[in-house]
């Protein structure tokens, strides 16, 4: 690793210093991402565990408990009085490790930490609404949706624009056999061509494993090639509403959302690392993003933060993320796919998130439609989203929960597979 690679982050000044003047072991490894990664981890669990309990403390403080409405579900009444907008929890131990960790220079740690706080403004002010205005509807809808929209706009036309933002493909076989017949030990990186702005992103089960956007409009008018970028942006704000609503639904009860949202992050973490990689890049043949990998030490941190913030949030649970957490995981995620350009794996591996928004979408259409059409409305479910059908059906939340969990992490795994089936 090169030595202004490792000057761009915070933390390296100061051990550098330490380093140069008292020769303090190890003080280099702040030069490496693993490191780094792992550091930051660490940290936010202790943040997250440690300083989780005093924030708790302080909501209950402030009267910031859940208002629960009855809905006929088993232990519903027990969770009133419980604090809610424990997402703060979960924005402070992610970004406190990544501002003092993470290279603050790299495009998609800005774009991630912009996401952060615009999904925990948001959601924030729809808890605050809630519990200090008295007003259950929270945030009208439209200003959830616009304020996803406006993210998803950011994020677009940042990701198509940013000039860092690029991607660099394998030279043709034949070129690559000639420079390994001439040096079999040539380096990885001479193996791929130069960097270049590209809107191809990653799609599973397809030859090569890759789609191009511009096919979309191309095949009326090579020149709309152009306007491809309206697509991609497009794209991304359907991703980052669905996606976030996804979580939002699935914030229902407790430790549901934090834990399917770790074991998600997890897997994005693994798909980042390996793709801003040229050396396993390579090896893998998958698609090779410069500097996408510095948002490995951003997935350390916040999956941390979700792991200590499940301390106080399995059941029975002692705060509640409100939509301040849940909003911003949605949209954590749904950026950090579109960044390492595994967007299109999300309905793979956000399979619990998509069944929770379906069952929400099947349930209200099937009871419009059939009071239309009988004037009386059925149900599909006994309740949605999915996991309160369980709930009715008589299933303990800890059981919804954990199978929820495995279900979660053979997505995960089938997630994985998918890059090596072309």
């Amino acid at each position: 690793m090169s030595k202004n690679l490792k000057k761009e982050q915070m933390l390296y000044y100061l051990f550098e210093y330490l380093e140069k003047q008292f020769q303090l072991p190890g003080a280099t490894l702040f030069g490496f991402l693993t490191f780094r990664a792992a550091l930051a981890m660490i940290l936010s669990l202790l943040i997250s565990t440690i300083y989780g309990k005093r924030i708790i403390r302080f909501l209950l403080k402030q009267q910031v408990g859940e208002t629960v409405r009855d809905l006929g579900l088993d232990g519903q009444k027990e969770k009133a009085g419980t604090p809610t907008m424990g997402g703060i929890i979960i924005i402070l131990a992610t970004l406190i490790p990544v501002l003092l960790l993470a290279k603050l220079e790299n495009i998609y740690v800005i774009l991630l930490i912009v996401t952060t706080l615009w999904m925990g403004t948001i959601g924030f002010i729809d808890d605050y609404i809630k519990k200090f205005k008295n007003d259950k509807d929270g945030l009208k809808g439209r200003f959830k949706v616009l304020g996803q929209v406006g993210l998803g706009l950011i994020v677009g036309l940042t990701l198509f624009f940013h000039q860092d933002v690029t991607m660099k493909e394998k030279l043709p076989i034949e070129e690559q056999r000639v420079l390994l017949a001439q040096n079999p030990d040539i380096e990885a990186s001479k193996l791929f061509k130069e960097e270049v702005k590209s809107t191809k992103t990653t799609i599973p089960f397809v030859k090569g494993n890759e789609f191009e956007y511009a096919d979309l409009i191309t095949w009326i008018n090579p020149d709309l090639e152009k306007y491809a970028w309206v697509i991609f942006i497009l794209i991304t704000i359907v991703i980052v509403t669905g996606v976030s609503n996804g979580a939002n639904l699935t914030d229902g009860i407790d430790g549901l959302a934090a834990g399917t949202s770790a074991i998600i992050v997890l897997t994005l973490g693994i798909f980042a690392w390996v793709s801003g990689n040229i050396i396993f890049s390579e090896y893998l043949n998958i698609m090779y993003i410069p500097r996408v990998e510095e948002i490995t030490i951003y997935i350390a941190a916040f999956v941390g933060a979700l792991i200590g913030f499940l301390w106080y949030n399995t059941f029975p649970a002692q705060v509640f993320m409100g939509d301040t957490g849940s909003l911003t995981i949605g949209g954590i995620i749904a950026v950090i796919a579109i960044a390492v350009r595994k967007e299109w794996l999300i309905p793979v591996l956000c399979g619990i998130f998509v069944a929770e928004n379906l069952s929400v979408i099947m349930q209200v259409s099937w009871f419009k439609y059939t009071k239309k059409k009988y004037g009386e409305g059925r149900r599909i479910f006994k309740m949605s989203p999915l996991h309160h059908h369980y709930q009715k059906s008589g299933y303990h939340e800890s059981k919804i929960v954990t199978r929820f969990w495995i279900v979660g992490i053979l997505l995960a795994i089938l997630s994985i597979v998918t890059l090596k089936i072309r």
